[in-house]
């Protein structure tokens, strides 16, 4: 008679850094992702985005505002690519500014996917979706 000896992975955290200072807008991202089986993880500002990411990589993707109080999206970019363990992590800037050097710079520095403010729920929701998905994909390979 032969054994099976069942084990069970843990599941892969589902959790997304959301990094805003607008409460609207985080509450909106928050809606969103608990519609996509995601836990959202909040920061109010730059500098509490960074204390988090300093001793908390398991994070499925992050969703950075450009302009935050005591640092920026860019910034955050910049920190999470020069860190091994966050480097897989894909990252989707969203701004209220309408600069396309501002979107070559969020491509520049390592973002994955950049949305301008005004956007309907509907486009959040499918850059969410593309954002979570390309995490997935660069697992797979």
């Amino acid at each position: 008679m032969s054994e099976f000896h069942i084990t069970f992975k843990e599941p892969s955290p589902n959790r997304v850094l959301i990094a805003d200072d607008d409460p609207v807008m985080t509450h909106l991202l928050t809606t969103i992702l608990k519609q996509q089986q995601c836990q959202a993880i909040v920061a109010n500002d730059g500098r509490e985005a960074y204390r988090i990411l300093q001793s908390d990589s398991r994070f499925r993707a992050a969703i950075l505002d450009m302009s935050m109080p005591f640092l920026e999206g860019l910034d955050i970019i910049h920190y999470m690519r020069s860190e091994r363990r966050l480097r897989r992590i894909p990252i989707m800037m969203i701004t209220a500014e309408q600069n396309i050097k501002l979107m070559n710079d969020s491509f520049s520095a390592g973002a994955t996917a950049f949305l301008p403010k005004p956007f309907t729920p509907e486009q959040l929701e499918s850059a969410v979706r593309m954002l979570i998905g390309s995490q997935k994909r660069r697992r797979a390979n």
